[in-house]
């Protein structure tokens, strides 16, 4: 959300809500789409109840699903919704002219070509200061499915199951999907407005009312007789997660002028304020900016929940799980004591989608590649690209702090605790110094930020990560499946001996 002195276009959706947005002294299009994700809440318990998969056919729910989906992108977006349908389209048509083998590069480059276009447009065309909400945020999120659609097309269609992952394999895709399929999950009206990214196969799976069909184990027959039993309800889950985004959002409304941003690069706080002082301010100006992201996420997570769809088996106790497709994990979030914890935690949806996509496939330099990727999918402005690439200089640092420092701790609770105290220190100082960029956009006043701090987090993660040696990732693999290889034929070698010694008590 957008404060209330920055320059905003003229809203392109319906002007329905203009006494509203008067009334409140918000911004039309956050107005309407606060009140579309309302409606599609309201919308999510209807389809769950009235199209339910025993009551009607999959082809019905698909349809539906569509269609409020493009109502609500064309009251939050006016016409600039179109943009929806012909980036799905032009990828669907690439998917049946260029086959199996090539399909998942070639929808990469054209997904993300047509998103840069897009935003590239809106900020240098329409408005460059315009940070608030627009049609290149369900953009973003179509270019998550379309591409992990095509990769997993592309895994189940094209690749020996031999060379295929666990995950691979769970998600690869055998046909290709209907255009009414494509689309229905490209637009349907629970994601289409803030996501998040789910899997082809679960949404699929949940249309069609079998959502934990492909991921059932052998391990998992108790819990997918019980689900066959009786549906659990999400009626619980979506008032606790309804109930946490609003209070995310009067969180936000209350404190986010309370501590500005802007006020880390204020020359006179700069000169006449202690460098600690400094830090703490950091620290709270950036967590001030969270909970906008924890309301949009979580009450999007809420309108899934309340279509049914998010299910993800049952806990050691019996309790359902509605965590399929959530983005986030509010605490795990603010109490990380690692860098590689938080961003776990943050926007979980978009880290499988480039994990799966980039990291698990790029044969060089994957943490360097996935953050680039992760620059370009966010947007045009300058201060995403130099967020991220400080991410992948304090990421490399992280881990070689992780793998060289961590093991001293752990000889005692005692020093786990102070090392987990440091840590967490450590790591909000260091999210706080990457993102400050992020939410300033422009690339001058980020650079007065970090010249401020005498870029001394910088140089600090370089002189690390070149001081500290850890092993390449594919080494650290190999390593990983060679104990696992040697655990597996100890516990054969065990249960060996054990079936022989009870043999020899038989005779």
């Amino acid at each position: 959300m957008a404060d209330d002195d920055a320059p905003t276009t003229a809203c392109t959706g319906s002007s329905l809500l203009q006494p509203v947005s008067e009334i409140t002294n918000l911004p039309l299009d956050q107005v309407n789409f606060v009140v579309c994700q309302l409606c599609a809440l309201i919308s999510a318990f209807w389809f769950r109840l009235f199209l339910h998969p025993s009551k009607t056919s999959p082809f019905i729910r698909h349809v539906v699903a569509t269609l409020l989906g493009l109502y609500f992108a064309l009251f939050c977006f006016g016409w600039y919704a179109l943009h929806f349908l012909v980036q799905s389209g032009l990828t669907y048509g690439i998917m049946i002219l260029t086959g199996v083998e090539h399909m998942h590069k070639y929808c990469l480059l054209v997904a993300l070509t047509y998103l840069s276009l897009c935003q590239i447009t809106r900020v240098y065309v329409f408005d460059y200061a315009m940070y608030s909400a627009d049609f290149t945020g369900p953009m973003m999120v179509i270019t998550q499915k379309i591409t992990s659609l095509a990769f997993e097309i592309h895994d189940g269609m094209a690749r020996k199951e031999e060379h295929l992952t666990a995950g691979q394999k769970i998600l690869a895709i055998r046909r290709m999907p209907s255009l009414l399929e494509y689309f229905s999950y490209n637009c349907n009206f629970m994601g289409i407005l803030a996501g998040p990214t789910c899997s082809y196969n679960d949404y699929i799976a949940f249309i069609e009312g079998d959502p934990r069909r492909h991921r059932d184990q052998e391990a998992d027959r108790k819990s997918t007789c019980k689900l066959r039993q009786s549906e659990p309800s999400p009626n619980m889950e979506v008032v606790r997660k309804v109930a946490t985004s609003f209070f995310c959002l009067l969180v936000f409304l209350s404190v986010c002028k309370v501590f500005p941003v802007e006020r880390n690069i204020d020359d006179n706080f700069i000169a006449n304020t202690p460098f600690y002082a400094q830090v703490v301010y950091l620290y709270l100006s950036m967590v001030t900016t969270r909970p906008k992201y924890y309301f949009v996420w979580t009450l999007a997570d809420a309108i899934n929940n309340a279509a049914g769809f998010g299910f993800n088996g049952y806990d050691s106790d019996g309790s359902p799980r509605w965590d399929l497709i959530s983005n986030l994990r509010i605490l795990n979030i603010e109490f990380a004591t690692s860098f590689k914890v938080f961003l776990d935690n943050w926007n979980i949806q978009t880290a499988h989608w480039l994990k799966r996509v980039c990291y698990e496939r790029c044969p060089y330099h994957p943490t360097a590649a996935t953050f680039i990727l992760s620059a370009m999918w966010h947007g045009a402005y300058p201060g995403y690209y130099l967020t991220f690439l400080t991410g992948i200089v304090i990421t490399l640092a992280a881990r070689a702090v992780r793998h060289n420092v961590r093991p001293y701790f752990l000889q005692s609770p005692t020093h786990k605790v102070v090392y987990d105290v440091i840590t967490w220190a450590a790591t909000q100082i260091a999210i706080c110094y990457t993102v400050v960029p992020f939410v300033l956009l422009s690339v001058g006043p980020s650079l007065k930020f970090y010249r401020s701090w005498y870029f001394s987090l910088h140089i600090g993660c370089v002189l690390l990560a070149v001081a500290l040696p850890v092993k390449p990732r594919h080494l650290r693999l190999k390593e990983q499946q060679k104990s696992s290889l040697q655990e597996s034929s100890q516990h054969h070698l065990e249960g060996t001996v054990s079936n022989c010694s009870q043999k020899e008590k038989t005779t």
